[in-house]
C-alpha cells in the first residue's frame, strides 16, 4: 500500500503515558546526549504549561532534570561525497544516523529511494528547492543502497543516481536524535521551545513525555478534512501545526518526535499498520524500559492501553476494542 495511505485511513498515534501523579524521581539528567548539540537564542514561549508535571514549588526537594534543547545539526560536510552535479549525496556524517542528499535538476517528480541492511526499501520525494535534505538510516550498521530516480511519464521512472555505502553508526540512538525530512526543526523551532516549557519541573526522562503527552492530548485535534485531501508528498510543518491547533497522525507524530529528540529522547516516528489501516505513531526510549513500542500507559503500577486521539475523546472502550492488546500493530518503517 502506498505510503500517503497513512492519511486517509482513522489517526491511531501511540506514545507513552505517564500517570499525572506518578511519585518520585530517582535521579536527575541521565538522559541521551549524543552528538554535537547547537544551543540557540531562546524564542518567545508561551505562556502556561499543560501537562502532568508537579511545579516547582511540590518538586523543591526532588532534583530537576535539565530541561534546555540540545538539537543536533545535521552537516553536508563534502568530505565522503557521490554522485554528480545532478544529484550529490554526501555520506561524511554516516556515522552519526544520516545521509543528506541533494537534487539540482528541474524535475518536477524525483524519488529517493533508501534500502536497508533489513532489507526495507523507504522512499522519500526530494524538494526542487536545489538544498541538501536529511534522511535517517534507521536499521543500524550494514550496507544501504541509495538510488535517486527522475519521473519520465505517468509512473515511469529513471535512474538518476544510484550508490552503495557501507555504514557503521558510533551510537545506536542518533537516527532518532536528528532532526530529518520528517521529523524537520531547528533550535529556533517553536516547537522545540515549547518542549522546553511543557518540560519544565520534569525530574526524568518519563516526566518529559508524560507532559508532551498530555500537551499534545489536550491542545491538538484531529483534522479530518485535512486527512482527506492531502496532498502527494505531504511533509509535516511542525510549527503550523502547533500554531493552527490541527493535524493528522503525521503531524501528531512529527510534533512529539521533535518535542522528545530536543530533550535528548531517542523517539522513533512509525509507520505501519493496525489490523488493516496503516497508521503513524511514536516509539520512545527510555533508560530503563528501553524501546516502549506499545499502545501504553503506566499508573505506577499497572501497564494499559492509551491513544492520545481517543483520550482526548474520552473514548478509550472503542480504543481498547479497536487494537486489542496491540500485538495487531505492525511497524513497516522507523524515521
Amino acid at each position: 500500500m502506498n505510503r500517503n495511505t497513512i492519511f486517509r485511513f482513522t489517526f491511531v498515534l501511540l506514545t507513552l503515558l505517564c500517570c499525572a501523579f506518578f511519585s518520585g524521581c530517582k535521579e536527575s539528567g541521565g538522559s541521551k546526549n549524543t552528538g554535537t548539540p547547537a544551543s540557540g537564542p531562546a524564542a518567545p514561549g508561551q505562556s502556561g504549561k499543560t501537562g502532568s508535571n508537579k511545579t516547582k514549588s511540590e518538586k523543591k526537594d526532588l532534583p530537576l532534570r535539565d530541561n534546555t534543547p540540545k538539537v543536533l545539526i545535521p552537516s553536508a560536510d563534502g568530505t565522503v561525497t557521490y554522485g554528480s552535479d545532478l544529484v550529490s549525496i554526501d555520506a561524511s556524517n554516516t556515522g552519526e544516523g544520516y545521509v543528506m542528499v541533494r537534487y539540482a535538476g528541474d524535475n518536477p517528480k524525483v524519488k529517493l529511494q533508501i534500502a536497508t541492511p533489513d532489507g526495507k526499501k523507504y522512499t522519500y520525494l526530494l524538494s526542487q528547492e536545489k538544498e541538501y535534505e536529511t534522511f535517517p538510516l534507521p536499521s543500524g550498521d550494514g550496507l544501504y543502497t541509495l538510488t535517486v530516480y527522475e519521473n519520465v511519464v505517468d509512473d515511469k521512472y529513471i535512474v538518476a543516481c544510484a550508490q552503495e555505502i557501507d555504514v557503521t553508526i558510533r551510537d545506536e540512538f542518533l537516527p532518532f536524535l536528528y532532526p530529518n525530512q520528517y521529523v524537520d526543526f531547528t533550535a529556533a523551532s517553536k516547537t522545540v521551545v515549547l518542549g522546553e516549557e511543557v518540560s519544565e519541573g520534569a525530574c526524568s526522562d518519563l516526566d518529559v513525555v508524560a507532559g508532551i503527552y498530555h500537551y499534545v492530548t489536550e491542545h491538538i485535534t484531529y483534522d479530518t478534512d485535512k486527512a482527506e485531501n492531502v496532498a502527494y508528498g505531504y511533509l509535516p510543518d511542525i510549527d503550523e501545526t502547533i500554531a493552527s491547533g490541527k493535524g493528522i497522525c503525521f503531524d501528531y507524530a512529527s510534533v512529539m518526535s521533535a518535542m522528545l529528540r530536543s530533550q535528548r529522547i531517542p523517539t522513533k516516528l512509525e509507520v505501519g499498520y493496525a489490523g488493516e489501516a496503516y497508521h503513524a505513531w511514536i516509539s520512545v526510549y527510555l533508560e530503563d524500559a528501553g524501546w516502549v513500542d506499545n499502545v501504553i500507559e503506566f499508573d505506577g503500577k499497572n501497564w494499559s492501553l492509551m491513544d492520545p486521539t481517543f483520550a482526548a475523546s474520552g473514548n478509550n472502550k472503542a480504543l481498547k476494542a479497536f487494537i486489542g492488546d496491540g500485538s495487531n500493530y505492525v511497524v513497516k518503517y522507523s524515521y
